[in-house]
């Protein structure tokens, strides 16, 4: 465990009591302790669906924005353009919105039909790049630098490869630091950008050179080695044909691990039925590979788990019977695989509460 700090811990700002814009509300969310055992080894999960938009991402959208405005690309009453798979996209829709941008959205028929629907409500203008509901990623990324380069008032914050990105993610380092005194052993998360888990790692790791990060990707993502296939989690990893974005930092990375659609689809149906907690697909894969972990963890030891977007927008598809069965994703063998871990632990916290 990193029993201590070397270096003083960034202060961390209070949100104020009440705010004025809806970008106010970004960061400040919860920690939830998933499990814990008798000697303290603990997996929490880093609940970003409390974000507005109900995404990690719109820290990110936030942070291109910013530094765009900074260097002068983006000037008053431009134009932003991004190819998305929907929590990016909703992230920059809403602030467009509230700073007078207009903005463009290139997206196919893979993401959940509740982001399209959200980046529409802020206004956003939605182009496609397919018919059918295959992921593409390098059309979606190619169409979108075609429109930025034809409109002298239009960025393209290429979300893949800009480092704002990864540094859009400081503020959840420094949430982590302040709320768990510098105690992580283990991060885990999903790795699609990687900006969500790289950049939290390399912000936490001056102050926790020994922490173990380790990423997961579906089964037919690329970034971590083999062969490319189709995948339906969304928002996640890099399909075959698609550039492994600069964000992805194998200096930072100890283990790479995949994890399929129906494990990842069936713990987040799991988690729904029977801890009352609404997590997205991907993010069912990384709580479905970090419940294997616990047992690495030394006594009293923590793994965070960042959970990068919650389940609400996946009830077409996740969490609809019909539209999992008709893609033979349904499997009761991960709820028989899930249950004696949990089944473990919590028996361990109901002696610890009858012995207090």
């Amino acid at each position: 465990m990193n029993a201590s700090l070397k270096n003083p811990r960034p202060v961390l700002a209070a949100r104020p009591a009440i705010v004025n814009r809806v970008s106010d509300l970004i960061g400040h969310t919860p920690l939830f302790e998933l499990l814990r055992t008798a000697d303290g080894r603990r997996i929490v999960l880093k609940l970003e669906q409390s974000n507005p938009t109900g995404s990690a991402k719109i820290r990110m959208a936030q942070q291109m924005l910013d530094e765009a405005e900074q260097d002068g690309s983006l000037r008053p009453g431009g134009r932003v353009v991004e190819s998305t798979s929907g929590n990016t996209g909703m992230g920059l829709a809403l602030l467009a919105a509230e700073r007078g941008y207009r903005f463009t959205a290139v997206v196919d028929h893979h993401a959940a039909a509740d982001k399209l629907r959200t980046m529409r409500a802020y206004g956003a203008e939605l182009i496609y790049v397919s018919d059918g509901d295959a992921l593409a990623t390098a059309d979606r990324e190619a169409l979108a630098e075609r429109i930025a380069d034809a409109d002298p008032d239009a960025i393209w914050t290429e979300q893949h490869n800009n480092p704002a990105n990864g540094r859009g993610y400081t503020r959840v380092a420094h949430e982590l630091l302040a709320a768990l005194d510098g105690h992580i052993d283990l991060l885990v998360g999903a790795v699609g950008t990687g900006g969500s888990l790289f950049g939290t790692a390399r912000e936490l790791k001056p102050w926790l050179p020994t922490m173990t990060v380790i990423g997961v990707e579906p089964v037919g993502s690329i970034a971590f080695g083999g062969e490319g296939a189709d995948y339906y989690q969304s928002g996640t990893g890099t399909p075959a044909g698609a550039e492994i974005g600069a964000l992805v930092d194998y200096s930072l990375l100890d283990e790479g691990v995949k994890v399929s659609d129906a494990a990842a689809f069936n713990t987040a149906r799991y988690l729904g039925r029977k801890k009352a907690l609404l997590v997205g697909g991907s993010a069912g894969g990384v709580i479905y590979h970090a419940l294997s972990l616990i047992d690495r963890l030394p006594p009293g030891g923590t793994m965070v788990v960042l959970v990068c977007d919650g389940g609400e927008k996946y009830l077409d598809t996740v969490f609809n019977d019909d539209w999992m069965a008709a893609r033979n994703l349904i499997d009761d063998s991960v709820a028989t695989e899930l249950a004696p871990i949990f089944a473990r632990f919590e028996s361990t916290a109901a002696t610890q509460v009858e012995a207090a």
